[in-house]
Order: C-alpha cells, then sequence, then structure tokens
C-alpha cells in the first residue's frame, strides 16, 4: 500500500537511529537528506564541525597535549590550517553514516520533502522530484541559527554557528551575542588563539542549568583569557560599516557601541521545518518551528513521529539518537521504555564541562538534604602529568542514604570523565561504591575516590 514503512526526513542522528532501528525489525526503510552530506547539521555544520575545530585549536594552544594527533598548523595558524582538519572530518563521518544505512538496506533519498499529505511526500532536487509514500513517517529535520537582526549573515563579517566552518580568515577581535552552549563554546575557542573577544547575553547568568560553582569557574578562566563579558545588554540593531576594511558595528539597547572584525550570532535555534509543508499533514509548528509530540515522540497524527532539535530541549546529538531509536519502536509497537532519565549534558568549551544529574540550587530549592565532594585537578597525578591545575570535579549525596545525585566536572576530558557517575547515578548506587573501589593510577577518574573521601569526611562529623 506504501513505499515503505518508515520515511525519516532528515539523516541526522535522530533520523540515522531511526532508521536503522526499523530496518533492524525488518521494515522498509528510506532517509530524505537535502544537504550536501550525509550526517544532517551534526555532521555539515554542527556538532562535528565546532568539535573538530575545538581540537585543531587546542592543538596550536598547547601543542604538547596533541602530539599524538596528524596536526600540521605552523607555529601562526591560520582559518585555512585550521579548517583542513574539519572538512576532513566532516567528510569520513558522512561516508561512516552513509556506510551505515547502505549496509542496513535503508534507502537514501537526495532532496527537500514536503508534504503533500499526511502519509506522502515529494523529494526535490536538481534531478527532478520524486512521491513517496510512507505508512509511517519521522520528522527528524534538526535546526538552523535564529537570523541577526538588521543585517543578514554574509560569512564574512556577519557569522552564525553553522557558517564558521567555512571561515576564510581569522578576526583580530570578535564580538559573540549570546551566551547559550554554542556561544560559550566558540567565544573559549576564539578567546584561546588571542583573539580580543566580547560576549554579550541579555541574561545576567549564562547557562542557568549548571551549577553555579562550575559556571563560575569558566568565567573566571575565560575572563583570564581576556574575553569581556556584557551581560545584562540586549542587542537593538547590527550594523556593517563600510570603507577599506569592513566592520560590524553591535548597537546595545542601553546605548553602547561596539566594534569588532567579527559578530558570531548565536541567539538560539529555530526547528528546520519552513519547508515541508506541514498543514498538508495535519500539523502545526510552534512559533519556533518546533513539533509537539508525546513520551513516545508521536505527533498529534498518530503514525507521524517527530525527534532531535526539531522537538526541542535537550536537542542534544545524543539525545537525539535516542529518541530517533525510541520512535522507531514505539511505531512498530516494539517495546522500547521510556526516554533515560538522566543523561549527561557536555559543553565543550575550553575548559570543556560535564554534568549529569542534579545541582546544588536544584536540591536547595526542593529542600534536599545533601553533602559535595570535591577533589581538584592539581590534587590528582594525571591533572599534574597533563597541565591542567584548576580542574575541579564535584558530586553531590543525599546525606540521609548517601545516594549519589550529581556529578559536575570543569576540566579536561570532562566529558569522557562523567560517565563513571552517570552509570551509577542510573543503578542507584551511592558513596559506598567509590569509596570501595579502587581506580587506575594515574587517572582522572582517581577524581571519584577523592571527592568520595572528601564527602564521607564532612559526613562524618
Amino acid at each position: 500500500m506504501y513505499d515503505f514503512d518508515l520515511l525519516c526526513i532528515g539523516s541526522g542522528p535522530a533520523g540515522q537511529r531511526a532508521a536503522v532501528q526499523a530496518a533492524k525489525l525488518g521494515k522498509r526503510v528510506a532517509v530524505v537528506e537535502k544537504r550536501r552530506i550525509v550526517g544532517g547539521v551534526c555532521v555539515d555544520g554542527g556538532t562535528i564541525p565546532s568539535k573538530t575545530f575545538r581540537e585543531a585549536v587546542l592543538a596550536t594552544a598547547a601543542p604538547g597535549e596533541r602530539a599524538s594527533q596528524d596536526w600540521d598548523l605552523g607555529s601562526r595558524p591560520t582559518a585555512e590550517s585550521l579548517l583542513a582538519r574539519v572538512t576532513d572530518v566532516m567528510r569520513r563521518e558522512s561516508v561512516v553514516v552513509e556506510n551505515q544505512l547502505r549496509r542496513n538496506g535503508v534507502t537514501l533519498l537526495r532532496g527537500h520533502a514536503s508534504f503533500t499529505d499526511a502519509h506522502t511526500l515529494v523529494v526535490a532536487s536538481e534531478k527532478g522530484t520524486r512521491t513517496v509514500s510512507a505508512a509511517c513517517i519521522l520528522i527528524a529535520v534538526g535546526s538552523r541559527p535564529a537570523p541577526p537582526p538588521g543585517v543578514p549573515a554574509d560569512g564574512e563579517v556577519i557569522l552564525t554557528s553553522d557558517s564558521v566552518a567555512e571561515l576564510k580568515a581569522l578576526p583580530r577581535s570578535m564580538t559573540v551575542v549570546g551566551a547559550g552552549v554554542i556561544g560559550i563554546e566558540y567565544a573559549s575557542i576564539f578567546a584561546a588563539l588571542d583573539i580580543a573577544v566580547t560576549v554579550v547575553e541579555k541574561r545576567e547568568r549564562p547557562l542557568e542549568f549548571l551549577d553555579q560553582e562550575i559556571m563560575d569557574e569558566l568565567l573566571h578562566q575565560m575572563r583570564n583569557q581576556n574575553v569581556t563579558f556584557r551581560l545584562g545588554e540586549a542587542v537593538s540593531r547590527l550594523e556593517v560599516a563600510g570603507g577599506g576594511e569592513r566592520r560590524a558595528v553591535i548597537l546595545l539597547e542601553s546605548g553602547k557601541r561596539l566594534v569588532s572584525d567579527m559578530v558570531l550570532f548565536s541567539v538560539g535555534r529555530l526547528a528546520d521545518t519552513e519547508r515541508l509543508n506541514l498543514g498538508a499533514a495535519g500539523l502545526a509548528p510552534d512559533e519556533r518551528g518546533r513539533i509537539p509530540v508525546d513520551k513516545q515522540f508521536r505527533t498529534q497524527v498518530s503514525h507521524i513521529y517527530a525527534a532531535g532539535d526539531v522537538v526541542g530541549y535537550p536537542s542534544l546529538a545524543a539525545t537525539s539518537s535516542e529518541q530517533g531509536r525510541l520512535a522507531a519502536c514505539n511505531a512498530f509497537g516494539v517495546e522500547a521504555g521510556p526516554m533515560p532519565g538522566h543523561f549527561p549534558i557536555g559543553i565543550y568549551s575550553i575548559p570543556e564541562i560535564s554534568m549529569v544529574g542534579e545541582t546544588e540550587h536544584d536540591l536547595t530549592a526542593a529542600r534536599v538534604p545533601y553533602e559535595t565532594g570535591v577533589a581538584r585537578y592539581r590534587e590528582i597525578a594525571r591533572g599534574q602529568i597533563l597541565g591542567d591545575d584548576s580542574g575541579l570535579f564535584k558530586m553531590l549525596f543525599q546525606r540521609e542514604d548517601r545516594r549519589l545525585l550529581g556529578v559536575h566536572i570543569i576540566g579536561t576530558a570532562a566529558t569522557e570523565l562523567v560517565h563513571i557517575g552517570q552509570a551509577v547515578l542510573a543503578l542507584g548506587g551511592g558513596l559506598d561504591y567509590f569509596l570501595h573501589t579502587v581506580f587506575n593510577y594515574p587517572t582522572l577518574a582517581e577524581c571519584y575516590k577523592v571527592a568520595a573521601l572528601n564527602a564521607a569526611n564532612k559526613l562524618s562529623r
């Protein structure tokens, strides 16, 4: 009756994982991708390019720590030398995704998809159009940067996060508008290149979901890198000054005027649903293009699902992948359970941050009695070896039953280190596990032991 059992619109983490899961269930599956390479925003402009760019910058700022990598940046890096590796990794990762889809018998359709009815879409490309139908459909089109006010992004003076990977030259000065995850990441990365960075954020405190002590440490380290923060300030308008050398002019609502070589506008993202003709399928997105879903990732149309950035929070590549898998299972009646309650958050700033579980301010607001256990990288042999004397590691334990409630880390390999705590948290473990466990020496994982001993000492008083 239909061409496919499942049609996934988008080949990013959500669409890719859903397609493979459905194929493993013996279903006929297709993926529609409009971008130049397979992998969605994650591979083409988002997660993979930004994290590879960060590694290239770290290789420049601290070459000894990246001696095993094949970096050839020279003494004075250029945008071209930094981004050469980015292009290579993007291409390789796209090949990995495409091969995975092919091995599982998933049909790849190139072009822009738009609904004609709730089961049918038209896929249009330079080679023509094709009409396809599916019993179930997953919308996983990802997101795009919100446009800057006043002037369009040109990729040279006015940038969005998706255009950083196409930089032609590094600026001497940069203003980052928006201190969300993406803005903070890029601000710290460019600051590590000795670029004068100013961050403008309308909130008084960036990344309010983070542990406050961890965020304070990040702000301290970024200020040490000569990053200037303009908090509580909103942008009224952006302009580009002409003349011999084009420069960006940022006009703030307070009347202040900032001038820099380049502006990175990073104030949220919009779900990339504009061209899908959702109305023809009986769907209505919100003002940011996002599609409401239930706990099974089902939309208001029972056979249409959505996952990833297009459904909003938490908008992480890792969670998007799991959402896609669960959506495919739910579509075909396979019991898969709910979305895990404890997922890690990784922020790839310099230094990087990761957390899982509750924060101190959330526990205080909920009046949950807790105790902290703290370890500092300068106390850990591996921290000394890596030259990281500012890393901070913190665990939160319930005072009465000693259960682990949260893990918060800032420092080298934070996004890798957090997974030990994630496992213990998910399994309901607590302080006694860390006190009785032996960790390899010298490793950063020893932070768990040191922090546990610190918490035990406090609880024994």
